[in-house]
């Protein structure tokens, strides 16, 4: 995976200075997660592997389910992949894009995961607090996860803040164990 992601980083930071310097932030996002969805698919990948595809009628193909979904440069970026045989860097290339593209708009994506349903008003609490800790402006998304047994972890980037029953229990049995 690690390889992956360093092949990957020329491109997303490529693409995202074309995008900044078209302020296009937002549609090359939604290109880049398009053709990273379509790059993922395992009928597209078997067909990219297949040596009786002619090189020139994969691009086609590819180029025609994505449709109008990409413009111009959108589609030169694929044509510029599929060359180097990279298109299926696509899902590390548009997840290194969010990243570079979150950073540009100081903001981060942060979930909250908790064993049990969390209330708007409790989310709108976590969210101006981690606001007013990292400084930036965050998008918050929830989902339960009943392994927790009790309380809720908060991912942030690398950020990692674990009030769960789980995690003090885990911790609990490290510091015994020593």
């Amino acid at each position: 995976m690690s390889e992956k992601i360093t092949l990957a980083r020329p491109y997303a930071e490529a693409v995202f200075l074309l995008a900044q310097e078209r302020g296009a932030l937002q549609p090359w996002s939604e290109m880049l997660a398009l053709a990273a969805t379509i790059a993922a698919d395992p009928r597209i990948v078997a067909l990219a592997s297949d040596p009786w595809v002619a090189h020139e009628r994969f691009l086609k193909l590819f180029l025609d389910i994505c449709g109008a979904a990409l413009n111009q440069d959108g589609a030169n970026f694929m044509r510029v992949l599929h060359e180097r045989r990279r298109l299926v860097l696509l899902p590390e290339i548009a997840a290194l894009y969010e990243q570079r593209r979150a950073v540009a708009e100081n903001r981060i994506d942060v979930e909250v995961v908790s064993a049990f349903a969390v209330t708007a008003e409790q989310l709108q609490k976590i969210s101006a607090a981690l606001e007013k800790k990292l400084g930036r402006q965050i998008e918050l998304k929830s989902r339960v996860d009943n392994s927790l047994i009790g309380g809720i972890v908060i991912r942030a980037g690398d950020l990692v803040i674990d009030g769960s029953a789980r995690g003090r229990l885990r911790a609990l049995a490290t510091h015994l164990n020593r």
